[in-house]
């Protein structure tokens, strides 16, 4: 009982602060869905306290960055419908089966992947959709993501596009990563892959 009243505390402090002190700058940043969200759903807010060991201040940092990507991506408003068709056909993203603790698996194919800047932006509204589509059902269940590295050549190699996976979680998606695996990871990108894996394990602790 007393864990969940300080529980209780904590948001009710960060929906304040958040109200007083960041929204009165940056309404303009934010989409006002987010806002009333934030105002009721409980476990939304405490995922972000969570995931910044209950740091208020960590946490309004996060919840600010985390709302104007939403906005810039306009999250709540992606849909299949809204997305190139050719992001689908692909096939290098997807959501499909679950692990051996239960948990779904957001699937990196690599090798379909193909590093193109000027079609960066798209790919990255992609996967702010599958994730969103995700927390929506699963309201906040745990999330496996799995590289697929196994016939990747270097035109497939985007280290930018998997910091930006990772990142997600990181920031918008906070609580939500059980864990990531790689499979099949080429030697040469070895250091690479984990330092950026090392990055967002390491926030958990």
């Amino acid at each position: 009982m007393a864990e969940q009243d300080n529980r209780a505390v904590l948001i009710n402090e960060t929906r304040q602060r958040f109200e007083t002190e960041y929204v009165p700058a940056k309404s303009d940043k934010y989409d006002s869905r987010d806002l009333e969200r934030l105002q009721q759903d409980d476990s939304w807010v405490d995922n972000f306290l969570i995931w910044r060991h209950d740091s208020v201040d960590e946490t309004l940092k996060m919840i600010d960055e985390s709302f104007q990507w939403r906005k810039e991506y306009a999250v709540h408003d992606l849909t299949e419908s809204s997305l190139p068709k050719w992001l689908f056909e692909v096939g290098a993203l997807y959501l499909h089966g679950y692990d051996k603790e239960g948990h779904k698996i957001f699937w990196f194919k690599v090798k379909l992947h193909t590093k193109d800047a000027k079609t960066q932006f798209e790919k990255k509204k992609l996967v702010a959709f599958w994730l969103e589509r995700y927390a929506r059902r699963e309201h906040g269940k745990p999330l496996t993501v799995v590289f697929d590295m196994a016939e990747t050549g270097l035109s497939n190699m985007d280290l930018d596009f998997v910091r930006y996976i990772i990142g997600c979680f990181k920031v918008y998606y906070p609580n939500y990563l059980s864990k990531i695996v790689i499979f099949e990871l080429p030697w040469i990108m070895n250091g690479e892959f984990k330092s950026l894996t090392f990055q967002v394990e390491s926030e958990r602790l």
